[in-house]
């Protein structure tokens, strides 16, 4: 009998972190006591109980840390320490309202970043250019705790928390950061207060993220592509730049949807075989794990372009996308491979076609490392060159802001 699979261990966000400190260090600011834990309830409804670390106390200022535990997901935040330091800014917020001009918005609870803390530097985000990366969810948790301590302790003090990450901003290159345009730093996340293990909303959800950003930004096209396989030589061949493509993994289905929600006009899907050939089979997560039916689409399409039964059953016992095509290579006419490949593009074509229902138009670009671009759709070039004219326009005109 099989035994039952372990379940893996949850964590608590970067944003679950930052409220337990502030609320910490607003308590131990406005009580003059100690607080080695303190309790927070995240938005999913799960009590975070967290270990108060490194406190730093003076009259009228109070700093702690919490430590980021990302539970048994491969998080690169794990281990770091996310402090919140709570300053009395003044008794009485009627003090702010005496000196404010009249349409000035008083807050009684103001939240800044510090040290190892991103930056925003690109429209599109949680938080507008300019501001610190914490975003709103974490924000609404640490006002929310550090208003439960006003509330208990003194209801008119003013108070600034600032949240820090000192070694962020080195732990931020092995995030997405750099490539949001978010500088210097991690961000406070979260949105249910947890890390779930490996997590899918996870991963679509900074997919939406990049798609929207490219959407602020005022692109009308939207690159897309699994991974960067192929980075180099779609340089060399079409002066491409692959790292412009939002990076979708294995969620065809969910970034199609995205890209049609957010209402791009075109879009160019640029991959290398061993996933997109899945997508001509109505495939639309490509994890080995959902379905694998490569070399059965492969052998078909070969049918469906002329090659042999004995061919289609030497690419049905192919390891590899790349040797079944190698197979359809070794003919002595080189149109079997080209049709069998165009074949394939233009279902991969029809199947995203058919979940976006038509918009944005799609154009595909599909290539092995070895045998390089195997085929496009009628498209796809032109589609390349003016991706090509409108980054660089518009990198000209973010430029000159």
């Amino acid at each position: 009998m099989d035994r039952p699979r372990e379940r893996l261990r949850y964590g608590f966000t970067t944003g679950s972190c930052a409220a337990a400190a502030a609320k910490a260090a607003t308590f131990m600011l406005l009580t003059g006591g100690r607080k080695d834990r303190i309790s927070i309830e995240t938005p999913k409804g799960i009590i975070f109980d967290a270990e108060i670390l490194d406190i730093e106390k003076d009259r009228n200022k109070v700093k702690c840390a919490v430590r980021k535990d990302g539970g048994d997901d491969p998080d690169v935040t794990t281990g770091l320490l996310i402090y919140a330091e709570a300053t009395r800014i003044y008794d009485s917020i009627y003090e702010i309202a005496e000196n404010a001009e009249r349409n000035d918005e008083v807050n009684q609870i103001e939240i800044v970043g510090g040290d190892g803390i991103g930056l925003v530097t690109k429209p599109g985000l949680d938080q507008a250019v300019g501001n610190h990366a914490i975003n709103s969810v974490p924000r609404a948790m640490i006002e929310k705790e550090v208003r439960e301590v006003l509330n208990l302790c003194d209801p008119e003090c003013v108070i600034r928390i600032t949240i820090s990450a000192p070694g962020g901003d080195e732990v931020a290159k092995k995030t997405f950061n750099p490539r949001l345009g978010i500088e210097g730093g991690i961000s406070i996340l979260g949105t249910s207060g947890i890390v779930e293990p490996m997590s899918t909303e996870a991963i679509i959800e900074t997919i939406r993220v990049e798609m929207n950003q490219k959407k602020a930004e005022g692109y009308r096209i939207i690159s897309m592509s699994p991974g960067n396989y192929g980075l180099d030589f779609m340089a060399k061949e079409y002066g491409f730049d692959l790292e412009k493509s939002v990076k979708c993994s294995n969620f065809i289905g969910a970034a199609c949807d995205i890209a049609s929600e957010l209402e791009f006009e075109e879009m160019l899907f640029v991959g290398h075989a061993g996933k997109l050939v899945k997508i001509a089979g109505g495939i639309m997560n490509t994890h080995s794990k959902e379905a694998d039916s490569r070399m059965e689409i492969i052998a078909a399409s070969s049918i469906e372009a002329g090659a042999s039964l004995e061919d289609a059953k030497r690419i049905l016992k192919s390891n590899t996308t790349e040797e079944a095509f190698q197979v359809l290579k070794r003919k002595e006419s080189s149109s079997l491979i080209k049709k069998t490949s165009k074949y394939i593009v233009d279902k991969i074509a029809y199947y995203m076609d058919r979940r976006m229902q038509g918009s944005p138009k799609i154009e595909c670009v599909m290539f092995t490392n070895e045998l390089g671009i195997l085929a496009m759709t009628d498209g796809a070039a032109d589609l390349i060159n003016r991706i090509n004219n409108e980054y660089n326009n518009s990198t000209q005109s973010i430029d000159k802001k």
